[in-house]
């Protein structure tokens, strides 16, 4: 086995083998070879090598999804860097754990014109959880240290100062890694090497200083107090975000889909599944926004208590409803952080979602009221419409998703991207076998190949990638790597531009409108799935879908990808008119 002769090389990697962190995705560079070296070298780590570096953390951050722990995405200097910026937003807000390495030029060459560098430390300011600027070893090019910054060393011996930059190192890896493994967020370590960088060692020359993670301490939380109003309410919503399956036990499913007093409103990511639980918000809410006496509704709809759980809310009905229609109380269970995006969060609790609706289920007693009867009613009445409607319209986006979603074999992993994907998604009833996932912390249409490609890896579940035209041509170079699984399926709607547009105010039919916001183009994935090993398939009605659709998740040696076009100027007008239909 070979170790980089670079002593802080040697402490990443050391560092990370010590906590477990077993993944990790490198992007090819010079400045980086240290790590790259160690990594690749040491049987411990499982190395994936992608060109793309945007493309190489969103494929990290799909794996970091699945498997909850942190992956590591390593790069060289420069502008490569800054190429990660979308994940580790994305990351960021999601609560996901990415651990970004970066290679960085010695400082002494910052800003006075030499190559392929910028100003990496802290460059992710805004959307990290922590920055580590790590110092640059002494005892390795020596004379380039003396040459350069002499000061560094005064009159020390190069072993003191050495040691002196060891003890910092060693403490920053400590506090990067603890953040990253406690918090689930991302977290930068920049690491600068001076020449030369290729040199290894048959034995580490090091024994860094590693700290084992703290136990964390659990605060007690009175629950009390949020009992007796839980009790005593008759009106309780319980909105669920982003979530991963089986976060919450059936027995406590149950006891809240059986409560009269409660609501529980789900999304499509939101992985929790009951007959009873309201599963696509906008078509509860879309026909009271069209009612002749639509306060007088939202006011019967509104809870006196909200409870939420989970990450960020998709439905942007629905967060208007709550912002206008505010709670007496709006408690955030679980979690690190709390959004108030309602503009009325009381409190955050911090205990397990489990453990809250235990305490508040205690007593097996549920206080009377009509406010699940009133609006189950009215749940199985747009229900019943959308079963009609869907029977009078044609071969649209909106009859595409049904027929997609009704076919997804059992026990899926479910990857939507965003925009037009995830929307439609919430619309339809969907398999509670699946495993849902978006990437919502920035809700970009950047990155969800990627994302999928790299969940896909990290999963034992075969594998369906739903995505938008426009989604899927940004992300292309998702394709470009060697670890596609023969049983990962992707399947574009193309509607040959960003159809969501002509849903969102300000659509007009004009030169305008179709180039800077739709985005007009005659583009297809036949190409790019000749040249990146796919099976290509494509359908263009319902008859066609049916047919491709019957044999498109059978096992195949390659994997494959299934192109849907559906009429531009239709699709928008479906779904409008679906909302006034169950209305």
């Amino acid at each position: 086995m070979k170790y980089s002769a670079i002593p802080t090389a040697q402490s990443i990697v050391q560092h990370c083998q010590a906590k477990h962190i077993s993944n990790v995705i490198i992007s090819p560079g010079s400045r980086n070879a240290p790590l790259t070296i160690a990594f690749a070298e040491n049987p411990f780590f499982t190395c994936y090598s992608i060109v793309d570096e945007r493309c190489a953390a969103f494929f990290a951050l799909g794996m970091a999804q699945q498997l909850q722990e942190p992956v590591v995405i390593l790069c060289t200097s420069g502008s490569a860097l800054l190429n990660y910026y979308p994940a580790v937003a994305e990351a960021y807000f999601s609560n996901i754990p990415l651990l970004i390495i970066s290679a960085d030029r010695p400082v002494y060459k910052l800003g006075i014109g030499d190559g392929q560098t910028i100003n990496q430390q802290n460059v992710f300011e805004n959307h990290i959880r922590y920055s580590a600027n790590l110092k640059q070893d002494v005892s390795h090019a020596t004379s380039k240290v003396l040459q350069y910054r002499p000061e560094w060393v005064s009159e020390k011996e190069i072993s003191q100062v050495q040691q002196e930059v060891q003890n910092y190192n060693d403490a920053e890896l400590n506090l990067a890694l603890e953040i990253a493994l406690t918090t689930n967020t991302p977290v930068h370590i920049n690491a600068p090497f001076e020449e030369p960088l290729y040199d290894t060692l048959s034995e580490p020359s090091i024994a860094p200083q590693i700290s084992a993670i703290p136990a964390e301490l659990e605060d007690v939380i009175i629950l009390e107090d949020h009992k007796r109003i839980w009790n005593t309410s008759t009106r309780k919503m319980v909105l669920v975000g982003v979530n991963t399956p089986n976060i919450i036990s059936d027995i406590l499913l149950e006891k809240l889909a059986n409560d009269p007093s409660v609501l529980v409103l789900t999304e499509t990511t939101s992985n929790i599944h009951h007959s009873n639980f309201f599963n696509s918000i906008d078509s509860l809410i879309a026909p009271i926004e069209m009612h002749v006496d639509r306060e007088l509704e939202f006011e019967k709809l509104r809870p006196e208590v909200l409870v939420t759980f989970g990450g960020l809310i998709v439905s942007k009905k629905v967060k208007a409803f709550l912002r206008h229609h505010t709670p007496k109380h709006h408690w955030h269970v679980d979690g690190q952080f709390a959004n108030d995006t309602f503009f009325c969060l009381e409190e955050h609790i911090k205990v397990p979602v489990h453990d809250f609706f235990n305490a508040m289920y205690s007593d097996g007693t549920a206080i009377k009221s009509n406010y699940f009867a009133h609006w189950n009613l009215v749940k199985q009445n747009y229900e019943l419409k959308r079963d009609s409607y869907l029977k009078e319209i044609p071969f649209t986006d909106f009859l595409a998703f049904e027929h997609i979603l009704g076919a997804i074999p059992n026990d899926y992993m479910l990857q939507l991207a965003n925009s037009s994907t995830i929307r439609y998604a919430q619309l339809f009833n969907v398999n509670p076998t699946l495993k849902v996932f978006c990437n919502r912390g920035t809700s970009g249409i950047d990155g969800s190949t990627s994302t999928a490609i790299g969940a896909s890896i990290a999963s034992s579940s075969p594998t369906l990638f739903i995505t938008g035209d426009l989604s899927f041509f940004y992300d292309s170079n998702a394709l470009w790597n060697s670890y596609l699984k023969s049983n990962f399926r992707i399947i574009v709607i193309n509607n040959n531009g960003g159809g969501i547009f002509r849903i969102l105010p300000g659509k007009e039919n004009s030169d305008v409108f179709e180039t800077y916001f739709e985005t007009r183009h005659s583009l297809s994935a036949e190409h790019l799935c000749a040249m990146y090993g796919f099976d290509y398939r494509t359908a263009k009605s319902s008859t066609e879908l049916h047919d491709e659709l019957s044999s498109f998740f059978k096992v195949s040696s390659r994997p494959q990808l299934l192109e849907i076009t559906t009429p531009t100027l239709k699709n928008d007008k479906i779904l409008i008119d679906y909302f006034r239909f169950i209305s």
